[in-house]
Parts: C-alpha cells; sequence; structure tokens
C-alpha cells in the first residue's frame, strides 16, 4: 500500500529550487505523482504530490530533511502526509447563511457524507450557536486586515490537521498565498451558472438581466475570482414574476444541494483538473 503526501513550497523566486527539492525527494524514495509550479511577481509557488511504498517512508527523515531544506533556501516549505485509509479532514469556512454549512452537518451526521468535518471557521460570530449544536469546533478570525485573517486561518488549519476546505458560503475572497497551500482542495459555492455573473449580487444580476434559467456552480478555488475548475453545477427555471428573494430562497437551497454533491465527488477521488478542467477519473 502507497502512502501519499502533499509538499507545498512558498518564497521568493530563485534558480535550481525544483531541482533541490525533487531531488532530495528522490533521495528518499519517493515517486513524485504530480507537480505544479508558478513564478506571480517574483514569488515562487509549488505545489507537489508525491507517494511512497510504506517500507521506503522514513517520516522523521523527510520531515527533518524538507525543515533543513527550507531554511537553506530562505523558503516554506510544508508537508502534509495522508495515512492510508483515514478518513478525510475539513474545515467548513462560513459567514452568516447557515444552509450549506447545516446540510453537510446533517450529511456527516447521516453518514451520508464519509468525512470528518473538524472545525468552523467564520469571519463573523453569527453560526457559532449552530456550530455548537453539531458539537464542532468554532474559531472567529476578525478579516479586517486580510493577510493577518489568513495567517490566523493557516495556522489553524495546521492545527486541526486540515486535508481540505469547505467554503459553505464564505464571504471572504481568498488571495493567492493562501489559495496555493491548499491547491484543488479549497471547494466553493457561487450562485450563479459559471462563468455567467461572477463576483457578488449574482442573483440580483440575473434577475435584473431576465435570464431564464439561474443556477449555482461548485468549484475549486483558484487564483483568479470564480474562475475555478467546475465541479458541479444545478439550475432552476426563473418563472414569470418570480421576486428577487424568491428566486434568492430557491438558490440557496439548490447551493447546498450541490455543494453536497460536489465534495462528494471530490471525496469519491474521481477527480482530476486537467488544463483548467476538473475530469473525473
Amino acid at each position: 500500500m502507497k502512502q501519499y503526501a502533499t509538499i507545498t513550497v512558498i518564497g521568493r523566486d530563485k534558480t535550481g529550487v525544483i531541482a533541490r527539492v525533487t531531488g532530495f525527494l528522490f533521495e528518499q524514495k519517493a515517486n513524485i505523482e504530480a507537480l505544479e509550479e508558478q513564478v506571480t511577481r517574483g514569488q515562487f509557488s509549488m505545489t507537489l504530490q508525491a507517494s511512497w511504498l510504506k517500507k521506503d517512508l522514513r517520516l522523521e527523515v523527510l520531515r527533518a530533511g524538507l525543515d533543513q531544506l527550507a531554511k537553506m533556501l530562505g523558503m516554506e516549505i510544508k508537508l502534509r502526509v495522508t495515512e492510508p485509509g483515514r478518513r478525510q479532514r475539513f474545515a467548513i469556512f462560513v459567514t452568516k447563511e447557515p444552509l450549506c454549512f447545516e446540510t453537510l452537518a446533517v450529511a456527516v451526521k447521516k453518514k451520508s457524507l464519509v468525512a470528518d468535518p473538524v472545525v468552523v471557521v467564520s469571519n463573523r460570530p453569527d453560526l457559532k450557536a449552530l456550530a455548537q449544536k453539531f458539537r464542532l469546533p468554532f474559531v472567529c478570525i476578525p478579516w479586517e486586515d486580510r493577510t493577518q485573517g489568513e495567517l490566523q486561518a493557516l495556522k489553524v488549519l495546521e492545527e486541526y490537521e486540515v486535508d481540505f476546505v469547505v467554503l459553505a458560503r464564505f464571504m471572504k475572497i481568498l488571495t493567492p498565498n493562501f489559495v496555493w497551500r491548499y491547491k484543488n482542495k479549497i471547494i466553493n459555492i457561487h450562485p450563479s451558472l459559471l462563468p455567467s455573473f461572477p463576483g457578488p449580487q449574482a442573483y440580483r444580476q440575473a434577475y435584473e438581466h431576465g435570464v431564464k434559467i439561474a443556477g449555482v456552480t461548485a468549484h475549486f478555488v483558484n487564483m483568479h475570482l470564480d474562475d475555478g475548475p467546475i465541479i458541479a453545477q444545478g439550475s432552476f427555471e426563473i418563472r414569470s414574476g418570480m421576486s428577487l428573494a424568491q428566486i434568492i430562497v430557491t438558490g440557496q437551497k439548490l447551493e447546498a444541494k450541490v455543494l453536497l454533491q460536489a465534495v462528494k465527488r471530490f471525496l469519491a477521488r474521481r477527480l482530476d483538473v486537467h488544463w483548467g478542467v476538473v475530469k473525473e477519473v
């Protein structure tokens, strides 16, 4: 049985980073399953997935070697190891709308969603009572300073050993600095049939444009707003005479359903992102 790990490398761009990291992993008998890197305004970011035969993985040596490499390169190198057979651990990010959060939590309770929510993170205290109802830790992080907010959130994810993140109507934009650390592991729900009506007030835009079919989109979060690879979508008819309030209520019910569907697809490990498009494998 193989052991899998994800390694992220972030810091100022310099020559030879990829070679140094992959060379070290080769010495540790790793097989590199996937590697993606980019440089944005002088910042180097790389996410790498590797696997080992269980007999070949020396975790303490691997961690110590990556820590030493990080110091030598002057970069941040993080290692997340996935234990074989361990249930995936996820964080739920919320703001004030409860339906998506509650739908996920109920699905876990009914065992139709086979994963463990381990922490709820929010920029507001509104849903603390709902988190307590489901016996989930609730961490409220001020987000007025986005940089500090994201740093605190990343510490929480590391503390709770989170494998992936679900944005259950979390109304803050995550920066590339955050997103790259969980590439293709942050699932968002957007209230429109993307690529139509990105950004805030999507239902209002649909209402004002007089569209006859509206919907919602669950997608992986990437570096560009509402432009990540699409996992699942759902639609509904806007009947003649429907008010904006009625459209919003209908859409919110669908949001919860499609977000849950997307998380289930992700957990089934049948998704691959190729050239920005999600494919089932």
